[in-house]
C-alpha cells in the first residue's frame, strides 16, 4: 500500500464528518431551537388571508422547517408547531383549511410526494454517510477498505444530491405560487447551503477515497517494465559478443 492511501483517507474523514454536521443542521431544524438549526429552513411565506382554526393558527409569516412549521421572529425560527416526522408541504394539511390558499395548492398534490421523498433521501444519504465515515478508519490502512468506504461515500452523494434536487423543485415552485398569489415568498439561504454543501463535502471525500484504493499501480507497473528493459538488453548485449567471436575463429582458420 503506497503512502497516499492513509494520507487522502485521513482528509476524506474531514470532509465526510464535515458533510454529516451539515446534515444534521438541517434534519434537526424545527425540532431543536437553538443556533444553527433555529435559522435553518426550507421555505418562508406570508400567508396573508389564509386563516385556520382557533387549535392550528397560521404563523405569518410561515417558515417549512424539517420536522415542523414555524413562525418567524428576529430572523430565527419560532413558535413551531407540532414536531412530525416526513413532515409534506401542503398548506391544505399543514393549516387545516383552504381559505385564502393559493389556487396551485388546492388540487395539486405534487407538492405532498416531492417534500415527503425529500425528507426521506435525506435520512438515507445520512446513513450512508455516517457507515462511510466508521468505515474510514479502516481506510487508513487498506487499499481495499478505501475503495469500498468510497462506494458507500458515493451512495450518500447520491440521495443527498436526489434530496437536495427535489427540496430545491418543490421550494421553487411553492415559492411562485405564494407570489402569484400577491404573497411574498423566500427560499431559506440556509437550508440550501446546508443541503449543497454536505453533497460537495461528500463527491470530495469519495473521490479522494477512491484515488487512494486505486493506490500505487503506476509505480509497481513502471518497475517491471524497466526490470524486463534490462534483461532484453543482456541478452542483446551476449548475442553481440557470440557474434564478434564466431567471426574471430572463422579468421584464424582461413
Amino acid at each position: 500500500m503506497g503512502a497516499k492511501t492513509p494520507i487522502l483517507s485521513a482528509i476524506s474523514i474531514f470532509f465526510l464528518a464535515g458533510g454529516i454536521v451539515l446534515s444534521l443542521f438541517i434534519i434537526l431544524s424545527g425540532a431543536i431551537n437553538t443556533l444553527p438549526m433555529n435559522q435553518v429552513f426550507f421555505l418562508q411565506a406570508e400567508t396573508n388571508g389564509i386563516s385556520g382554526s382557533s387549535n392550528n393558527p397560521v404563523p405569518n409569516p410561515a417558515r417549512w422547517t424539517y420536522f415542523a412549521v414555524c413562525g418567524a421572529r428576529n430572523g430565527n425560527n419560532a413558535n413551531c408547531g407540532p414536531v412530525t416526522a416526513a413532515l409534506p408541504f401542503d398548506p391544505r394539511r399543514n393549516f387545516q383549511t383552504m381559505n385564502g390558499l393559493p389556487q396551485g395548492f388546492r388540487n395539486n398534490d405534487d407538492y405532498y410526494y416531492e417534500s415527503r421523498a425529500a425528507w426521506a433521501f435525506y435520512i438515507i444519504a445520512l446513513f450512508f454517510a455516517v457507515m462511510a465515515l466508521f468505515l474510514s478508519l479502516l481506510a487508513l490502512c487498506s487499499r481495499l477498505a478505501a475503495k469500498f468506504t468510497g462506494m458507500m461515500a458515493l451512495i450518500a452523494v447520491v440521495m443527498q444530491a436526489v434530496a437536495a434536487g427535489l427540496m430545491t423543485a418543490w421550494t421553487v415552485q411553492a415559492r411562485d405560487a405564494f407570489r402569484s398569489n400577491g404573497q411574498s415568498a423566500s427560499l431559506g439561504k440556509y437550508g440550501y447551503g446546508f443541503s449543497w454543501a454536505a453533497f460537495a463535502c461528500w463527491l470530495i471525500a469519495a473521490v479522494l477515497l477512491c484515488v487512494g484504493g486505486s493506490g500505487d499501480r503506476g509505480d509497481s507497473s513502471g518497475q517491471k517494465k524497466s526490470y524486463f528493459g534490462r534483461k532484453r538488453s543482456t541478452r542483446s548485449r551476449g548475442s553481440f559478443r557470440d557474434s564478434e567471436s564466431g567471426r574471430r575463429v572463422k579468421d584464424e582458420y582461413e
